[in-house]
């Protein structure tokens, strides 16, 4: 079986515990703290997957790194570390992230401006994009970036829309190069 199948599964076993008691948004922290963990140390996931590491050595470990980690993650992770998947954690987040959003009816993005937006500014981009996909709002990440020169680009999944005077710029150049073809 594919690592995005077994991750979409066990995510969505996830997902209907945590729809159950109510605890979303804090077993999502919690996945995410786990990717962060294990794609900043590949040396965990090396000792993870050892063959000659002890499974019981393993679930030990892991127990105690993260011990603060609610009952239903902690025995998704060792159940991953017990049937040898532990490398499916990213796919895993991913998924819980998105059926996360899909009941929240919110979507991840990313908006690139010169300077850091206050928080007025990335409400009011949240507002009008959220409308523009059918979702209620977005969660918007601030990245700087300084080749926009000025405006925004915003990207929701694999859609950007360019507000930025450097994408203006582009678009009017491609339109005079086509003019004089």
């Amino acid at each position: 079986m594919s690592k995005e199948i077994v991750a979409a599964r066990y995510a969505l076993a996830l997902f209907q515990i945590a729809k159950e008691n109510r605890t979303i948004d804090q077993i999502e922290e919690e996945l995410l703290v786990i990717q962060k963990v294990t794609a900043e140390n590949p040396e965990l996931l090396n000792v993870l997957t050892h063959p000659k590491v002890l499974l019981e050595k393993k679930k030990s470990m892991m127990s105690e790194a993260f011990a603060s980690l609610s009952q239903p993650v902690l025995s998704t992770v060792l159940l991953l570390i017990e049937r040898q998947r532990i490398s499916v954690i990213p796919e895993l987040a991913e998924h819980f992230v998105k059926l996360a959003n899909d009941e929240r009816g919110t979507e991840d993005a990313i908006v690139y401006s010169v300077r850091l937006l206050d928080q007025d500014e990335l409400t009011a981009l949240s507002d009008t994009f959220a409308k523009k996909i059918g979702k209620t709002s977005l969660r918007l990440r601030n990245v700087i970036d300084q080749n926009l020169i000025g405006g925004v680009k915003l990207r929701i999944g694999n859609r950007i829309y360019d507000g930025s005077i450097s994408g203006k710029l582009e678009r009017i150049e491609r339109q005079l190069v086509a003019k004089r073809s």
